[in-house]
């Protein structure tokens, strides 16, 4: 959800991994809420941060406890974030489960929107001293 809701706050400002502890799956209720506010990541693939590990990265935000704790170290000068946002993944009523992915998205949407590191453009001198070649910073969010 944190990769859809990046993308969408900064369209190509930045370039964005998203990636867990472990792949799994993307659940049907990240992608149900999702596209409640018009973000179709039906698309998108559950990935293992191990994947990334020879990136480089501007920016490694933590979304969970767990992440933080179990998070590889990822090469280069990345500014590490972290988020302690509750597992919406919970046992209830398809309704209940919902419920907890709108809390997720909703605490994801403000972290991402309120963060120092995603509100100044590019144009911006910490950003601009932190981007790629191509301008684009890059995130990855485990």
């Amino acid at each position: 959800m944190a990769e859809g809701l990046l993308r969408d706050l900064a369209g190509d400002q930045f370039e964005v991994f998203s990636a867990g502890t472990i792949a799994s799956f993307v659940r049907p209720q990240a992608i149900a809420v999702m596209n409640e506010i018009g973000i179709d990541i039906s698309e998108h693939r559950s990935k293992s941060a191990d994947e990334f590990l020879d990136n480089e990265f501007d920016y490694v935000i933590t979304v969970c406890d767990h992440a933080n704790q179990r998070c590889p170290v990822f090469s280069g000068p990345a500014k590490r974030l972290h988020w302690s946002i509750d597992d919406p993944v919970i046992s209830g009523s398809e309704h209940e489960q919902r419920a907890a992915f709108r809390r997720a998205r909703v605490e994801l949407r403000g972290g991402l929107a309120n963060s120092s590191a995603t509100s100044r453009a590019p144009c911006c001198e910490p950003c601009s001293q932190a981007s790629r070649k191509d301008g684009h910073t890059t995130f990855a969010i485990v």
